[in-house]
């Protein structure tokens, strides 16, 4: 590859870059912006149903787990890295699977914490062009190159959404499991958000201009809760899985220096 060529590429895959023509699509992004052929798209169709049938296949028999939501973008040092991982850890020990998008940042972290804790870590991860190697820290990944495939999977096999800070991608996430959750598709389950400063202005805006306009209801709100504490978080998992009759994993004690 040219050098040219090769500065194309970096900037055509840069986070920044925005693909402003039709001819430079490729893929997922194809496949949703354009029409191709009846045969094109029914081939596209089969490989989306290989993808879920994958997804299926892999996470069949996992016993309960609660996805835990949050940036790749945070390193190692960071207080939100350490309070990823700490939750991580604490919903292991409470005998749930940690499934995380199993990138780095704070999926990593909560991975980490699980695997120190000795219970079961996932990744669900995605093809990207950048932030797309899994990290170190799951028992368990499967990749996927659809990101819909991915979403409904993490959704799928969840009994719980621990949403840690994070960007688009976690406010996505996010919305999702509300959106679902508010129009009956799916059951109840809790939806947590940690980092109470960094999701203050977002949930001040649901209330003051949200609910304000009517947009969501009073309920819709009820939907969410905000808290920093652990033990909070882990009370509200095991109520749940106490209504819906759920069989916590017994998992051994953390290995050594943990």
């Amino acid at each position: 590859m040219s050098l040219l060529n090769l500065l194309e590429w970096r900037q055509f895959f840069s986070p920044r870059a925005r693909v402003r023509r039709m001819s430079d699509l490729q893929g997922e992004a194809l496949f949703l912006a354009t029409r191709r052929s009846r045969t094109r798209e029914l081939m596209r169709i089969l490989r989306i149903g290989q993808e879920f049938v994958r997804g299926f296949r892999a996470f069949h028999d996992l016993g309960p787990a609660v996805t835990i939501f949050g940036s790749a973008r945070f390193p190692e040092n960071h207080r939100y890295y350490a309070q990823a991982q700490a939750i991580g850890s604490a919903v292991a020990r409470a005998g749930f699977a940690v499934m995380t998008g199993g990138g780095p940042g704070l999926m990593e972290a909560a991975n980490r914490g699980a695997k120190e804790a000795n219970g079961q870590s996932i990744g669900v991860n995605i093809v990207l062009p950048h932030e797309q190697s899994s990290n170190p820290y799951v028992d368990q990944v499967v990749t996927f190159y659809y990101f819909f495939v991915r979403k409904v999977i993490l959704v799928k096999y969840s009994s719980a959404f621990i949403i840690l800070p994070g960007g688009y991608g976690t406010i996505d996430e996010l919305s999702e499991a509300m959106t679902l959750i508010q129009t009956g598709k799916l059951y109840d389950f809790p939806v947590i958000l940690m980092g109470s400063d960094y999701w203050k202005g977002l949930l001040d805006w649901f209330k003051d201009t949200l609910l304000r306009e009517g947009t969501i209801g009073p309920e819709s709100l009820d939907l969410l809760t905000l808290t920093d504490d652990p033990d909070e978080v882990i009370r509200i998992l095991r109520d749940h899985a106490q209504v819906l009759g759920l069989k916590l994993r017994q998992n051994s004690p953390p290995r050594a220096g943990a």
